[in-house]
């Protein structure tokens, strides 16, 4: 079984910032692409950033230039960088990583338990 624990939400003023961690553990071979994602109220879960295992990126164009997603392989942890924030960008944020388990090296999705990220003065 795989675990994703997440951390580093809060509630912080308009403009200031704040970083996510994502660490997996439990039993399994690699970690491939790892994401944020975030969900408002009243609202569907959108894609935040994701990272390949080479360290490649791609953001939502509502976040460019303000975050930034990076990864420790060695620490099987993801993180997520979020600079200016803005009131909009309230929601809670889950991490996903996709991870080879068993003896077959199956790849699956698993999420984590998702962190409240706030934005008001």
């Amino acid at each position: 079984q795989v675990q994703l624990v997440e951390s580093g939400g809060g509630l912080v003023q308009p403009g200031g910032s704040l970083r996510l961690s994502c660490a997996a553990s439990g039993r399994f071979s690699s970690i491939y692409d790892m994401g944020w994602y975030r969900q408002a109220p009243g609202k569907q879960r959108e894609l935040v950033a994701r990272i390949t295992r080479d360290g490649s990126t791609n953001y939502a164009d509502s976040v460019k230039g303000r975050f930034t997603i990076s990864r420790d392989n060695a620490k099987n942890t993801m993180y997520l960088q979020m600079n200016s924030l803005k009131p909009e960008d309230t929601a809670v944020y889950y991490c996903n990583q996709d991870v080879s388990v068993g003896p077959d090296s199956t790849i699956r999705t698993y999420w984590g338990q998702g962190t409240q990220v706030t934005v008001s003065s």
